[in-house]
Parts: C-alpha cells; sequence; structure tokens
C-alpha cells in the first residue's frame, strides 16, 4: 500500500525527471523562473516558501547536467533571473534624466545581472564537480549534496563581496530580516551563516526525489526533518536574546533625523538648491512633538542625510553659517555633502562626505567616503571605456582613506557609513571600535522600488553582527534608528516628508563573535557544512 509519503516523493522523482528531459531555451527559461522566484523572498515582499521549489529546482538540474558547461549554463541563468529580478529598480536611476540616460536601463539591468549571475554559475559547477554527477553511482548521499551546494553558494555570496571592489546586496540570508528573533544568528555567524540556512532549507526537499523505493528515502526524510529542527531550535535561541535584550539609550543624547522626501530629479537643480537647504533648516528647527517617543524632549544633535546639501563645501560663501543655524543649542548638524579641493588646485580633487558643524559654522568633524560606487561615483578605466563620452565633463569622486572612528561633541564614537557602504559585512568598523554605526543616504534615485527596503535590511544586519546600535537617515527614505539587536526603535517609511526625534541606543555589552572574528567565522563554518557533506561520500559507497 503507497504511503502518502511515498506518493509525494513520486511526485517529485517525476517532476525531477521532467526538469533533467529540457534542453535548449525552455531549460533556460524554467532556471531563470526559478532564479525569479528565489528574487520574490528577498525584502520587502519575503515569500520564504518560494525559496523551496527554486532551489530545489536548481540542485535538480545540477545533479542532471550531463557535465560541467551545462552545469554552469545552469547557474548562470539561475543566477540571472535572480539578480535581474532582484535589481531591477537600478533601471529607475536613469529615467532620472530619461532623455539622456533612460535608453540605457535594459543595457545596466542586462548586463549587472549578467555579471552576477557568473557567481551561482560558478557554484554550480563547483558543485556538480564535488557531487561526481558524470558518475553511475554519485559520490554523495541526496543531504549531503545539499550540504555541499549550499556551502558552495555561500561562498561564492561571500566572494562576491570582494571581487571588483565587491557587490554584496541581496545576499540570500538577508530573507531572515523578517524576523527580529531569525536575525540574530548574525551576531554569530554574519549574513553568510544566514544564507547558509537558508539555502540548506530550502534546498532540503530535493531529496525526496530521489524516489518512494530509493534506499536512502528514510535518510532523506530524517534530513528533512534535522533542518526544519534547526531553523527552529535558531528562532528560540534568537527570541531567548530577544528576550534579554535591553532598551538602554545613551544618556544626554537626542537625535533629529531630517528625511525632506526632495525628488532625485530635482535634488541639483540650480534653481532650487537654495530652497532645499532652508527646507531642511525649517524641519531641523521645528520643536519636538509630544508624544513622539520623547515627551517632547529637544534635539542635541541632527542629522540630514547624503548629500542633502546641494553645494561643493568650501566653495559658496556664507553657506557654512547657515547650516550651523540648524545646530542645536551646544550640539551639532551632521549632513552629507560634496567636499572640493580649494579653485586652482592641482589635481582637482571631489569628496562625497560627512561633515558635522556647530552652530557658529564650524566644521567639527570629516568623513570621506572610499567605498565608491563603479560608474556610479566614478568611471573605472575612464580612458578605455565608451561611457566615457557619455559623462564627459563630469568629475569623479575620489576615495577616502577608509574607516575611521569619529569622535564628535556630545555624541559616543561614531562609524559614519555613506550609501552602500553599509552593505558589507564585517567592513563597517574600524579597529579603533565605535559605539554606534551612522548611515547617510540617498535612495531617491530609485523611487518607491524594493531597492531602498533592501538597503535598509542589509543595514539592520550590520547592526546584529556588531552589536551596535545604527542610524540611517535618507532623503527619501527609510530613514531609521536600529539597536544593536537589528529592532527597529524609531523610523519614517518610504516617500515620507518629516523628521524622527529618537535617543540613541547603547551597544551591546560585550562584543559580538562575528565583531570580534568575522571572517574567520565564516571560513570555519563554510568548512564545517562542506566537510559534513562530504562525510556522507563513504556512508554511500558502503551501502553499495
Amino acid at each position: 500500500m503507497q504511503t502518502k509519503n511515498d506518493s509525494g516523493a513520486g511526485r517529485m522523482a517525476a517532476l525531477k525527471a521532467r526538469l533533467s528531459g529540457l534542453f535548449g531555451w525552455r531549460r533556460w527559461a524554467v532556471l531563470g523562473a526559478f532564479g525569479v522566484l528565489a528574487a520574490l523572498a528577498l525584502p520587502p515582499f519575503y515569500l520564504l516558501v518560494l525559496l523551496i521549489p527554486a532551489f530545489s529546482g536548481l540542485l535538480w538540474a545540477i545533479e542532471s547536467s550531463p557535465g560541467p558547461v551545462r552545469a554552469f549554463a545552469d547557474g548562470w541563468w539561475f543566477g540571472f533571473g535572480l539578480s535581474a529580478a532582484g535589481l531591477y529598480w537600478i533601471g529607475l536611476s536613469f529615467f532620472v534624466d530619461a532623455a539622456q540616460y533612460g535608453w540605457m536601463a535594459p543595457f545596466a539591468i542586462g548586463g549587472m545581472a549578467a555579471g552576477l549571475a557568473l557567481f551561482p554559475a560558478l557554484a554550480a559547477v563547483l558543485s556538480h564537480w564535488v557531487f561526481g554527477s558524470r558518475r553511475r553511482t554519485p559520490l554523495l548521499s541526496p543531504a549531503g549534496r545539499v550540504l555541499v551546494f549550499s556551502a558552495l553558494w555561500t561562498a561564492t555570496e561571500w566572494l562576491r563581496g570582494w571581487v571588483l571592489t565587491g557587490f554584496p546586496w541581496n545576499l540570500t540570508g538577508s530573507v531572515w530580516t523578517v524576523s527580529d528573533a531569525m536575525m540574530q544568528m548574525a551576531a554569530v555567524t554574519g549574513v553568510y551563516g544566514l544564507s547558509l540556512l537558508a539555502v540548506a532549507a530550502a534546498a532540503m526537499p530535493a531529496v525526496l526525489a530521489e524516489g518512494p523505493e530509493s534506499p536512502e528515502r528514510l535518510r532523506s526524510w530524517r534530513a528533512i526533518a534535522l533542518t526544519a529542527l534547526a531553523v527552529a531550535a535558531i528562532g528560540i535561541a534568537g527570541a531567548g536574546r530577544l528576550s534579554q535584550a535591553s532598551n538602554e539609550t545613551v544618556p544626554d543624547v537626542r537625535l533629529r533625523l531630517v528625511q525632506p522626501n526632495i525628488p532625485q530629479d530635482q535634488k541639483w537643480k540650480p534653481e532650487l538648491r537654495r530652497r532645499h537647504v532652508l527646507k531642511q533648516l525649517a524641519m531641523s528647527r521645528r520643536p519636538p512633538e509630544q508624544g513622539q517617543g520623547g515627551q517632547g524632549r529637544a534635539p542635541t544633535h541632527v542629522i540630514w542625510a547624503e548629500t542633502a546639501v546641494p553645494y561643493v563645501i568650501g566653495r559658496t560663501p556664507g553657506l557654512a553659517k547657515t547650516l550651523g543655524l540648524a545646530a542645536p543649542p551646544g550640539g551639532l548638524l551632521i549632513t552629507g555633502a560634496p567636499r572640493a579641493t580649494p579653485p586652482g588646485t592641482k589635481p582637482s580633487r571631489l569628496w562625497n562626505s560627512l561633515l558635522a558643524f556647530d552652530g557658529q559654522g564650524r566644521v567639527a568633524g570629516t568623513y570621506d567616503k572610499f567605498h565608491l560606487v563603479p560608474f556610479g561615483e566614478y568611471v573605472p578605466l575612464r580612458g578605455l571605456l565608451p561611457i566615457n563620452k557619455l559623462t564627459a565633463g563630469r568629475q569623479d569622486f575620489s576615495p577616502g582613506p577608509g574607516l575611521v572612528t569619529l569622535a564628535l561633541k556630545g555624541l559616543p564614537p561614531v562609524s559614519p557609513l555613506i550609501c552602500y557602504e553599509v552593505i558589507f559585512p564585517g567592513q563597517v568598523a574600524a579597529t579603533n571600535r565605535p559605539a554606534w554605526l551612522l548611515n547617510l543616504t540617498n535612495d531617491g534615485w530609485f523611487g518607491r522600488s524594493s531597492g531602498p527596503y533592501q538597503h535598509f535590511a542589509a543595514a539592520r544586519l550590520r547592526a546584529v553582527e556588531e552589536g551596535l546600535a545604527l542610524v540611517r537617515v535618507a532623503n527619501t527614505g527609510i530613514s531609521a534608528v536600529v539597536d544593536g539587536y537589528g529592532r527597529t526603535i524609531e523610523s519614517l517609511g518610504l516617500g515620507r516628508e518629516g523628521v524622527v526625534d529618537s535617543g540613541l541606543p547603547a551597544a551591546l555589552r560585550g562584543r559580538t563573535p562575528f565583531s570580534r572574528l568575522g571572517g574567520w567565522m565564516t571560513g570555519f563554518l563554510l568548512m564545517l557544512v562542506f566537510g559534513a557533506g562530504l562525510m556522507t561520500r563513504k556512508t554511500v559507497q558502503n551501502s553499495g
């Protein structure tokens, strides 16, 4: 008599066989669609259940590939669908000046997706080789193949964070930001541990495709049960950690985050720039609202977003004095603004900077962004690429010296991060450790799309990894105060205008394991899981 479980395993085996029989554009389309399903699990959609058909399908394709070329192609098409669907919003930035740059949007999205797809392709071809898929008898058990694939996928995500200056955006682990409890694992393993967990949990049901008559059937169900228990245990442990969490704040610090919601196509218009500054100045000087989490306490420090001042600091007479008016008595205005060498200086240099002004308009602290966006803030190989003609007359930004910890009056030491500098795990705090993280950004280029939500999710993960509060100020949102557990304390949503008044959460007592060990923790975890997958090899051979 066939059981319900046997019937399910039979259907899974039939699905795998059907996928294995696809060739050409049909196979590419299905794998691309699997990638799109995986993208729908990312912020802000969080359809985590779609990871199961996505990664189970990719694993089946790798197992059935007749050779490394096919395996590479399978991984590439999956990665192309994942990146194109997950990063579609990049194309919106080209429509800020649609007449000149709108035509480039599909090429930008397609080109980036094609490049990023090389990393899933690498994970697929390495998995195919380790599986020994061309042999008549597979080298590894079904569950072992899942573990090996999960480790290799996560390793290529780590690699993506470094190659060509790195782009660790939409790491698979970010799907767990849907749950404060699940995020707590990042304090130990970083986001890469969360990626490993997500891929393993999503791909483990693929083991049922061995069929109801497989001698591995019982072991496969045990592997699924153990994976489910691991996910549950991590969630329970995270909830336990949060139950012991402190809500302590830094004494005598009250922050005001200013979100003016200025459309990107208006931000730099010469006739509007003065109005933008005065608008933010007026928002900074508003009296605090009673009941807004602070019972009317006046701010001690005001923070504006990335390039909130649409002038080059030092080249506009009287600007610094005007900005000083936004600083509370005895406090500071912290803002993003471009900074440049004095006129006539050779070579001329331009920086994307954070500056702190006191009430007299004097600069009390400076930070220059060092991790610049290729093609956004500078053109790599400018003299050789055709894009040079499109950017003629536009000066590249220069990189700053690197991570710093700023000491600013009335505040604990802070690590400033501009825009996407916050997405790099283990690269947000200098060796002289800060007490909090400050991220100034402008996501106005991307409208009301998925991009700002994905950016905010990455920022929250950095807070958990480091055990430090993170304050994020964005021109169009999402501006927020996040504690060292990744919990959002105060926020202002996307596309809204207003201010956020909040205390500054204190740093967690004691450093997190990830903040101490960083990449060593990632490497150890990947080797452990990869080795566990390989250990199944001997079991399979002996059982034959």
